[in-house]
């Protein structure tokens, strides 16, 4: 390839390689498609270590090779006087579960503890063009007392998803 140099006063000098279309095969890989989101403000408890639902929103890949980036949090996690952990997930229900608050809080006394939120992000690689539904979850891991997210119904738990184009 031949040198080429910018002379401030002469400009750009020497010849520039041939480009072809064969170099340029996918320039659109990592732009985002389309985007999901839900939100729910309720309060909801748990006494359990089994999950509960939280926020679901479902997106339908347009082909294989796209990832689907998830965006969730979860907010007004609360625990009331007991001993006892909350742990929060997401999930597809099928080969996709992340956990992103694992311990979320932990006390051994027997007041009431706010926290406030857990957030997270994942990029999946979902390798189909069928529909799939992600779910934020929580439960408790002391299966005593309640864990609550929602506190007061007056808070924002989201899910966020994008269709993010492969590459």
């Amino acid at each position: 390839m031949p040198l080429i140099k910018l002379n401030a006063t002469q400009g750009l000098t020497g010849t520039l390689p041939a480009v072809s279309g064969a170099n340029l095969t996918n320039i659109d890989g990592g732009k985002v498609l389309q985007v999901v989101s839900a939100t729910d403000t309720t309060e909801r408890s748990t006494t359990s270590n089994s999950f509960v639902d939280i926020v679901s929103a479902s997106i339908t890949p347009s082909s294989t090779s796209n990832k689907i980036l998830i965006i969730c949090g979860i907010a007004g996690i609360r625990r009331d006087n007991s001993l006892g952990y909350i742990s929060a997930r997401v999930t597809d229900g099928a080969s996709f579960t992340k956990k992103f608050g694992h311990a979320i809080m932990y006390d051994a006394g027997t007041s009431y503890i706010r926290l406030g939120t857990a957030n997270a992000s994942f990029l999946h690689d979902a390798n189909t063009t069928s529909a799939k539904t992600y779910t934020v979850q929580f439960n408790n891991n002391r299966d005593s007392g309640n864990a609550i997210v929602g506190d007061n119904g007056d808070c924002n738990s989201t899910i966020t998803l994008m269709e993010i184009a492969g590459w």
